[in-house]
């Protein structure tokens, strides 16, 4: 505290102002991946006391030995119960160098849009591979899963290196026969390492059982890995989420346009044109809570004033004039289906992109992928929960798509069942 009396806003800012890495973990059943996260929180001294107490005495009540740091992030009863992850668990914690969302999804192969949704937004995939058993056919689905969702950084953690001796030979097979395998997925950088998240080796300190390895720690790859670029910071895209008209005396004239930026960097003075409508305008300022800024670039969230007095709301898109997405009616979708009720013919759905909504209907449905091997299947067209499919939408007025290769925010789609008002599809544009 300040001599004033004032809390000291330095700190707070610095908090604010630090980059946040999302990641998710992925693995086969029992791979470790609740016993990593749980590891990672408590060797960075992310939990508080009460909640390594509760860990304590559930650990007691079943008859272990120490502290089962899984507890720490099954969150559900049941999942506490029955010792496995049922659903997607958000965990929060932050060091001095970064914030992080991590995003705790099942290893079982009927939850599949459990993975699709906690790796969506994902900057990193954890591969989990328990090193006793090497790579199982759930190691090469959820790779395949993060090469489809175009995750920019896969860490591949070689996991129960205790239990082969810490061997580097048994590592060494691993790593090649991962990388045999990953040769034919589209993920720009994969890195390996051999960790125990039970004894804690490699995961946030250095482990003295395996000093062969030269590579960093877990926690020290994620700090300082880079992932300012994974943004899509040439092709400017800022879909409108709401209009700021104040009405007071002050801002009596004021109209800014909210939202949050979804690739590209923008500049006050920088032409833009507002879809679907193509009216032209220059932009006048762009602000934040903090005041006026010169620059704003994905993912930030701000607002835009513009010089001329044109017709924008909530939907539309500003875009540069002369780098602007293509307005489609019929979409090529690469769909993960999560309902139990699979599609039904010309049933329409609401269609949600970016800020905008309208009706769609699927036309056509092209193959499913099977996950494991990612061949084509054109014969049964029968779509089910879990299922990866390409099809064909035609929606009722234009969607102002990227492909979601070239931007995840852009390129990215759900469907929701008017009916019940229930997402039961995920997609990306081809």
């Amino acid at each position: 505290m300040s001599k004033t009396g004032e809390q000291p806003t330095a700190k707070a800012n610095s908090y604010l102002d630090m980059e946040l890495l999302r990641f998710t973990t992925a693995g086969s059943v029992d791979d470790g991946k609740s016993t990593l996260i749980g590891r990672l929180l408590f060797d960075s001294k992310s939990i508080f006391e009460d909640q390594m107490e509760q860990v304590r005495q559930s650990s007691e009540r079943k008859g272990l030995e120490g502290a089962d740091l899984a507890l720490l992030t099954d969150g559900l009863k049941d999942e506490r119960e029955q010792g496995i992850t049922i659903d997607v668990a958000y965990r929060y914690f932050a060091t001095p160098k970064r914030k992080f969302i991590i995003a705790d999804t099942p290893g079982h192969i009927q939850y599949t849009r459990n993975m699709v949704t906690g790796a969506s937004t994902a900057n990193v995939a954890l591969i989990l591979i328990d090193a006793r058993n090497g790579v199982v056919d759930q190691t090469c689905r959820h790779s395949i899963i993060a090469s489809l969702l175009q995750i920019p950084h896969l860490v591949v953690c070689v996991n129960k290196m205790d239990l082969v001796d810490y061997s580097q030979e048994v590592y060494d097979n691993i790593v090649e026969s991962f990388e045999n395998f990953a040769s034919k997925l589209e993920v720009k950088d994969v890195r390996f390492i051999p960790i125990s998240a039970l004894k804690g080796d490699n995961v946030v300190n250095r482990s003295e059982n395996m000093s062969w390895f030269e590579g960093s720690t877990l926690l020290y790859t994620l700090e300082h890995m880079h992932i300012g670029s994974d943004h899509n910071h040439i092709d400017c895209r800022f879909p409108v989420q709401t209009v700021i008209r104040p009405k007071s005396d002050k801002y009596h004239d004021y109209r800014g346009y909210a939202g949050r930026i979804a690739g590209g960097i923008f500049k006050p003075g920088d032409e833009v044109t507002v879809l679907p409508s193509g009216f032209s305008s220059k932009i006048k300022s762009i602000e934040t809570f903090d005041g006026p800024i010169e620059e704003a670039y994905a993912p930030m969230s701000v607002t835009i004033t513009l010089e001329d007095d044109v017709d924008v709301s909530r939907g539309d898109m500003l875009v540069r004039t002369n780098n602007q997405p293509e307005a489609k009616q019929d979409l090529e979708v690469m769909l993960c289906w999560l309902n139990q009720k699979g599609p039904m013919p010309r049933t329409k759905y609401t269609l949600r992109h970016t800020t905008a909504d309208m009706k769609a209907m699927i036309k056509e449905v092209r193959y499913k992928l099977d996950i494991n091997t990612l061949h084509r299947n054109e014969e049964d067209k029968n779509v089910g929960m879990n299922d990866i499919c390409r099809v064909q939408l035609r929606t009722t007025k234009p969607v102002l798509a990227d492909s979601y290769r070239k931007n995840r925010q852009t390129g990215s789609i759900i469907l929701v069942d008017d009916a019940t008002n229930e997402t039961v599809a995920a997609g990306m544009i081809i």
